[in-house]
């Protein structure tokens, strides 16, 4: 809550309006139906700098939130979406900025400025005829879960328990003959029985569906000797994140030589760049002395060399220097207490097979952490 109030200040913001179900958990320490309301809009949270914190509750759901000393305020939400309004849903919208605008400028005056982190047109354009100035509040919340407290780190630590249980689990169930998705189903079922929540992708590919990557878990049966590949895109125990990634051979047996130099290439992508996490290292600098992709696998190459990682994949995304920095490259810094995962894909454009590892380090004032104990196969390297 304290970043967030000084990523207000920052901002000359009054207020955020939150409906991102990440963002409101992260600021008020409240849940509810997180995956449906990523898509239905029925509950929102208002933090006023200098002021109290309201929360609009989906029906009757008030009593989730017994003791909880985050929240000053629960009120009725206010839903216009078409599923709950219809054909009233012009209605319902106006009746939500009446009431959203009531408790605004009860704190913050006739004009307020309020930051909002996802809004649709009509909401937005019934803020404005009440005299509220807004403007996009995406950015304050991502730089607000940018560093991590001591307790974020702990609960990240025990996320990061469960994953690494669901992968050992995975990687002692895997056999010839099963499918991908049975594979993935360990996954999730050790982060649900630990205290987990969701998984945010189905990431897991064998054989000739590792490459090109970004191909989700299937019915094919896994042949013996494929690679399979995975990333976790795991959330865990109160709601942080562990995204690793490993790769495989069906069976455990030994890699064929091209499967063993593509994991090695990958392997030496993840460890060079991690070697250069360091507070104070521009993301613009760390783009520009990463590991050279070779010509071979750069058309197939990861999306991201880095990212963050908090109560989800977060801010920032870190592109590959040259044209994807032209294209989208934003610079910053990293600071201590960042949590970031580094990434690889070394597959080539055409190619049998491809490879995908990932790792999540903790930035710290010596440089960058291993944050997970998942083992490498030192065997291929």
């Amino acid at each position: 809550m304290q970043r967030v109030r000084e990523q207000l200040a920052e901002s000359e913001s009054d207020a955020v309006l939150l409906y991102d179900p990440i963002n409101i958990r992260y600021a008020t320490d409240t849940t509810n139906m997180q995956v449906w309301t990523l898509h239905n809009r029925f509950r929102y949270a208002l933090v006023i700098d200098g002021g109290p914190v309201v929360l609009w509750e989906f029906h009757n759901c008030e009593h989730l939130h017994e003791g909880n000393c985050q929240v000053d305020e629960i009120r009725p939400a206010i839903s216009w979406t078409y599923f709950a309004a219809g054909e009233r849903a012009q209605e319902k919208v106006v009746d939500w900025a009446r009431d959203l605008v009531a408790v605004l400028k009860s704190y913050c005056g006739e004009n307020p400025n309020l930051a909002v982190d996802m809004l649709d047109l009509d909401g937005l354009r019934a803020l404005n005829e009440h005299g509220v100035k807004t403007r996009e509040g995406e950015s304050i919340m991502e730089q607000a879960r940018l560093i991590k407290s001591a307790e974020e780190l702990e609960l990240m630590r025990w996320t990061m328990s469960v994953c690494e249980t669901g992968v050992e689990r995975m990687r002692a169930e895997l056999r010839a003959g099963m499918t991908e998705q049975e594979l993935w189903a360990w996954l999730h079922y050790e982060n649900i029985r630990h205290g987990g929540e969701w998984i945010e992708t189905r990431l897991l590919v064998s054989g000739p569906r590792t490459n090109p990557w970004m191909q989700e878990a299937s019915d094919r049966p896994m042949q013996e000797g494929e690679l399979v590949c995975f990333d976790t895109d795991l959330i865990g125990p109160y709601g942080y994140c562990a995204d690793i990634s490993r790769a495989w051979t069906v069976g455990h047996v030994a890699p064929t030589p091209i499967q063993r130099d593509l994991y090695k290439y990958a392997f030496e992508q993840i460890q060079t760049n991690a070697a250069a996490l360091r507070p104070g290292l521009s993301y613009r600098e760390f783009s520009e002395a990463a590991w050279p992709i070779p010509e071979r696998f750069y058309n197939n190459r990861y999306s991201f060399i880095a990212h963050g990682v908090g109560m989800s994949d977060e801010y920032p995304g870190i592109s590959h220097c040259g044209e994807d920095w032209d294209r989208s490259g934003s610079d910053g810094y990293f600071e201590e207490n960042m949590v970031v995962s580094v990434e690889s894909f070394i597959g080539e454009q055409g190619g049998a097979e491809g490879v995908k590892l990932e790792q999540q380090f903790l930035i710290t004032a010596k440089g960058a952490e291993d944050f997970c104990r998942t083992s490498w196969n030192d065997d291929w390297l």
